[in-house]
């Protein structure tokens, strides 16, 4: 429903040339919040900027983002592809490559926002 509000309001901005990339990076962020707080809430800012778009999702974990190696140094996994099979952690690469800026704050008492602005053109 995120990725629907956001694609309106791109539109209505008139930013739609940049959506795809805008909804990726929004998509990466929301689910690491979701990975790393299921059934919790999460929170989404959403702003246009004179340089692109601000997005920014909030959790209530205090662990911040872990950036992963996008080769590891271990053997392949043969269950890899497995239905249920669950491997994730180099989302972030994606986010840092259409961003040009990103970062995460902790919150008090608890949680952290973890942010990325995607540049206009």
């Amino acid at each position: 429903m995120v990725r629907t509000l956001a694609g309106f309001r791109l539109d209505e901005w008139g930013l739609r040339r940049i959506a795809d990339e805008v909804l990726l990076v929004l998509t990466e962020l929301i689910t690491n919040a979701v990975r790393c707080t299921p059934d919790s809430e999460i929170r989404v800012r959403f702003a246009r900027e004179d340089r692109g778009v601000l997005l920014a999702v909030w959790d209530p974990a205090d662990a911040m983002p872990v950036v992963r190696p996008l080769v590891p140094d271990v053997p392949p996994d043969a269950a890899a592809l497995d239905p249920g099979h669950v491997e994730g952690g180099r989302g972030l690469h994606l986010v840092r490559a259409l961003a040009s800026e990103c970062g995460a704050c902790k919150t008090e008492p608890c949680g952290k926002w973890v942010w990325a602005r995607v540049p206009a053109g």
